[in-house]
């Protein structure tokens, strides 16, 4: 009989950060069909999406955890929308401040220091229940199987 474990806390950041990261990329590639026509579909991101993504999923799924008992799936992804605005700019910022803050969203009307911009608003509030429904739910039942004492002993 094989035992199991759930997940550690690194591995899931880890599924974050790579499906963050898909993500973007798929965002990019659609964004600019939908808004230049370009048919190319030629998504992009960064080094740096990486860690942003991985902690802001792991940071919704820690709040989830808590806000699902008290708290109806419209508010919650309003909260994690929040989230994902004050994570953007802030992430944003520090690596302007160090001059490698790779996105600008200054051409954008409802931009705010061309670090966040309300456009994605509905985008983003559509990605975190994605996030909170699929992503996480089904990353959290993942397991890693783990020997028994007899099979140590072979």
């Amino acid at each position: 009989m094989q035992k199991s474990a759930p997940l550690g806390g690194a591995f899931r950041w880890y599924i974050y950060a790579l499906h963050g990261l898909l993500c973007e990329i798929l965002f990019t590639a659609a964004w600019d069909l939908c808004t230049k026509r370009c048919w190319r579909l030629i998504g992009v991101s960064s080094f740096w999406a990486i860690f942003i993504y991985g902690t802001a999923i792991f940071v919704i799924e820690k709040l989830s955890l808590h806000l699902q008992k008290i708290c109806p799936l419209p508010y919650r992804c309003l909260i994690y929308t929040m989230w994902t605005y004050l994570w953007e700019f802030s992430t944003g910022y520090t690596l302007r401040t160090l001059g490698a803050c790779p996105w600008d969203y200054s051409h954008f009307l409802g931009n705010f220091m061309g670090l966040v911009t309300l456009e994605y608003a509905v985008p983003w509030y559509f990605g975190c229940m994605i996030a909170e429904q699929v992503v996480i739910k089904y990353t959290l039942r993942l397991r890693l199987p783990q020997e028994t004492d007899y099979e140590k002993c072979k």
